[in-house]
């Protein structure tokens, strides 16, 4: 089956042209820029509000779009997940405590091309306990980035993050997911955080999609606010999440959201 951008596997999932991955990059490139660009601004005693403000500027400053204002009536440029919060937290008046720690989702769209990313940060000094859960996180994320080659499978990428994760005590969330993306926002696949190695769809050169592990100190139950939007853990456990766009290279992985500064991890080492 194919269109007009590349075809289309038996399982739905688009395979781009080599020449596409130069737009994800560059959209890629906006949103880690971004992503790096907001740490400054992380401080005890700002609000979230105040942090999506100045991100809604920088996305406007780049000549990107939003992608998620407006998605589905959400009306800001980030979402922001403060300690419990495992995902969709809706910048507000909450202000920003000492030992906090938050995660920052931004998605752009530059040329047509959509780049999302989010990673972890934290204000004032850092707890002992939430630095392992961010440390298990983002070395979770990186297991599942090793797994992605042509021939492997999905279940391969969430196997290594499942496996690792539980290595170390902590809890995959398997109420949200990675998924495809490229000129669309969401597409398939679905991309698990949690499985068995060698089942689901295999991968294939050009495939692009997300891979955005949610890890919790407790639990792995999750429960979704009265605002239809923000996730927490039902246990109220902290929560961690690291998120890259990838393509599926002839021979491994190309990461499309790279902190261009370095800075992807909170220590920033």
């Amino acid at each position: 089956m194919t269109s007009a951008r590349g075809r289309l596997t038996k399982d739905g999932i688009r395979i781009y042209e080599p020449g596409d991955f130069a737009g994800m990059k560059k959209a890629g490139r906006v949103a880690a820029t971004i992503l790096d660009d907001i740490i400054p601004y992380i401080t005890v005693g700002q609000t979230t509000g105040e942090i999506d403000r100045v991100i809604t500027d920088m996305v406007t400053a780049h000549g990107a779009i939003s992608a998620t204002i407006g998605y589905k009536g959400y009306l800001h440029a980030s979402c922001i997940s403060v300690n419990h919060v495992v995902c969709h937290g809706i910048p507000g008046d909450k202000r920003i405590k000492d030992g906090d720690i938050l995660n920052i989702d931004v998605t752009v769209i530059v040329d047509g091309w959509y780049g999302d990313t989010s990673r972890m940060y934290v204000a004032g000094k850092l707890p002992r306990k939430s630095e392992r859960l961010i440390q298990v996180t983002h070395d979770a994320l990186f297991k599942g980035i090793e797994a992605v080659k042509p021939g492997n499978t999905f279940g391969d990428i969430g196997h290594a993050i499942q496996t690792y994760v539980e290595a170390h005590r902590m809890s995959v969330v398997k109420d949200f997911c990675g998924h495809g993306l490229g000129q669309v926002f969401h597409a398939p696949p679905n991309v698990l955080h949690y499985g068995r190695a060698g089942t689901g769809p295999v991968l294939e050169e050009g495939m692009f999609f997300t891979i955005e592990p949610m890890v919790n100190l407790g639990r792995p139950e999750t429960k979704v606010l009265a605002d239809d939007w923000t996730a927490v853990t039902r246990d109220k456990s902290l929560s961690a999440q690291f998120e890259h766009s990838v393509g599926v290279t002839e021979r491994g992985v190309e990461i499309f959201t790279l902190s261009p500064k370095g800075l992807f991890h909170p220590t920033y080492g």
